[in-house]
């Protein structure tokens, strides 16, 4: 006879139903479902305490998820990926995987698919996601495969190839170190391996072909076309434009610049080349084929200036209003580089300011008229000490120009920190703690730019899980749900009941973590082994897939709230991808287990 639960599991496991439902409905916001769990938790727990705890204890359960260190690693984390994004680190990546996708879109994705499968099965899936997110957030916004559509199905690629080894993922290492413990023989690195890439060989066509048109595009739609920016690249000594003609290099020219009037024979230094581009094109100009959008001095000034002020250089767009002084006048004639200290470095004209007659003065420079929309690059204060002065309006599109000096520094204190990590020397919450502070250290990051690296929303979900995992742990509800398969079980099969035992684990580990699905899992799989008489073995490996099926919640695992935020995803999202690729894992491994064991 099975006991009935305790009043605080079946709270516990009602609350983590109605958390499923509330998620799942999108009704209210991620960030008020979860802090309404935590409040629920805390009140509940200090009126009508666990066995043997205080009131105050419940308080620090329910609070304590923002101070675990799953929380600390995956905030360094982030922080980590903003300095990658920043320094442009990740920008030849990003520009070999647009080459690929400019290609074949769909070979594109499997490419990334297959590499990150590959590296997780040697490597902690966390920090290979943390490297891919900034690459393909870049991807998107170069205007290829959306980051939505792309994310989740590289986040469910990741944790398919940690499953692969045993040291995958440390729920793998936990699982067989518990086994090995309990009497079970040590299980070798590839001692599975062959049973995942067969189920792979039927999960992965799903990730790559089906969950991208699962997911929508999560991008905030445009409300009017780029402007386009008229701008004249100055070819320097460095620029790989010097000694060349630019159809020898056209494979490496940005996309979305188009070139006008290109002057016959090789290009050489201070020749201008007259170009037309969105905002983010021409910078890109000026970076891949370094190259100046203006002249050479100012250009050299402002960096100057931004090296000794330790001041970031902005892009900013800005419009010509009716009582600005620029009006009639040219660029050379504004004087507006030795007046503010800034450059302009495009112009975009409206449509029905084309038209206009007398716009070109004697020397061939067209005079600014009101409406006109000007890109210019400096420093913030600079800038707005310009658009003040002149009666300039700052329009939407400031862009911070990546600080690439310190793009080789970034990446090495990024590979670095996985390093440590993957070779186990430490652990993964303080290699990602020194990696952040590094980059702090070192500049990579700034310290009043971190909250554009965090997301509050999956900050209070992480701290959400974890008190969920903590009260469906402590108040018995695991242990009782335990109890209840090792019951039930014995009537069933033996194939019927490894995929058992796999769902429930899904379960726990959707709901509540995976630690805590393979420390509840895996004496009961030894349990129920004794009783049905089957070998231990091929019972414990569905605990530890089970634990590993983390796909259909964003509370599962640490890389699936790592991604809400970066891709705008909500709950359901989760669900709808999720769940056909649990149930596609749960058969295929579990017939899998059941050929190979002989069952």
């Amino acid at each position: 006879m099975i006991p009935a639960p305790s009043p605080h599991a079946i709270a516990a496991m009602v609350l983590t139903a109605i958390m499923f439902v509330a998620f799942a409905r999108g009704r209210l916001s991620i960030e008020i479902v979860s802090l309404l769990t935590i409040a629920v938790i805390a009140v509940g727990l200090y009126f009508f305490p666990l066995e043997g705890d205080r009131p105050t204890d419940g308080l620090a359960l329910a609070f304590g998820g923002f101070g675990h260190y799953a929380l600390i690693t995956i905030c360094a984390l982030m922080i980590m990926g903003r300095g990658l994004v920043v320094t442009g680190a990740l920008d030849p990546a990003a520009r070999f995987l647009e080459r690929m996708f400019k290609f074949n879109l769909q070979l594109g994705l499997l490419f990334s698919l297959v590499v990150c499968f590959v590296l997780s099965m040697f490597v902690n899936n966390t920090p290979v996601l943390v490297l891919l997110i900034p690459i393909f957030v870049s991807l998107a916004a170069r205007g290829l495969m959306p980051a939505s559509k792309a994310l989740i199905p590289l986040n469910a690629a990741s944790l398919l190839g940690g499953v692969a080894t045993t040291i995958g993922t440390s729920t793998n290492i936990l699982v067989v170190s518990i086994a090995v413990d309990l009497g079970m023989e040590r299980m070798d690195v590839f001692h599975f391996t062959p049973l995942v890439l067969i189920a792979a060989l039927v999960a992965l066509p799903y990730i790559w072909l089906v969950m991208p048109r699962m997911l929508s595009d999560n991008r905030i739609e445009q409300q009017h076309a780029l402007r386009q920016f008229e701008s004249r690249l100055r070819v320097t000594e460095d620029s790989i434009l010097n000694g060349r003609e630019l159809k020898e290099i056209a494979s490496r020219l940005p996309g979305g610049i188009q070139f006008h009037d290109v002057p016959p024979g090789l290009l050489r230094p201070q020749q201008r080349l007259r170009i037309t581009g969105t905002h983010e094109a021409i910078e890109e100009a000026m970076s891949v084929l370094r190259g100046d959008a203006a002249p050479s001095w100012v250009i050299d000034r402002i960096r100057r200036r931004s090296h000794d002020t330790h001041t970031d250089i902005a892009v900013v767009e800005m419009t010509v209003t009716a009582d600005s002084r620029l009006i009639g006048r040219t660029l050379p004639s504004s004087g507006i580089a030795d007046l503010y200290e800034v450059a302009v470095i495009g112009t975009h004209r409206p449509d029905r300011l084309l038209g206009e007659k007398s716009r070109t003065s004697e020397g061939g420079d067209t005079r600014f008229a009101e409406g006109d929309v000007l890109l210019v690059m400096g420093l913030p204060d600079d800038l707005e000490h310009f658009a003040r002065t002149d009666s300039l309006l700052i329009l939407e599109g400031m862009r911070e120009l990546p600080r690439r000096s310190r793009a080789t520094l970034a990446a090495g204190i990024m590979f670095g920190t996985i390093a440590l990590a993957s070779i186990g020397l430490l652990p993964i919450a303080i290699s990602a703690l020194a990696g952040a502070i590094l980059m702090f250290v070192t500049g990579c990051v700034r310290f009043d730019r971190v909250g554009r690296a965090l997301s509050a929303s999956v900050i209070v979900l992480i701290a959400a899980s974890i008190a969920i995992g903590r009260i469906i742990l402590d108040s018995g509800a695991a242990d009782w749900i335990g109890l209840v398969m090792a019951t039930g079980l014995q009537y069933l099969t033996p194939a019927a009941a490894i995929a058992t035992i796999m769902l429930v684990m899904t379960f726990l580990t959707n709901f509540a973590s995976n630690a805590t699905a393979a420390t509840v899992g895996t004496p009961i799989a030894f349990a129920i082994a004794a009783q049905l008489g089957m070998p231990a073995e091929p019972l414990v490996l569905a605990v530890l897939f089970g634990s590993n099926l983390c796909y259909a919640t964003p509370i599962a695992y640490q890389t699936n709230m790592l991604i809400m935020g970066e891709g705008s995803y909500t709950f359901g999202d989760y669900i709808r991808t999720g769940v056909p690729l649990v149930l596609i894992m749960v058969m295929t491994l579990s017939a899998g287990l059941v050929i190979t064991y002989g069952l």
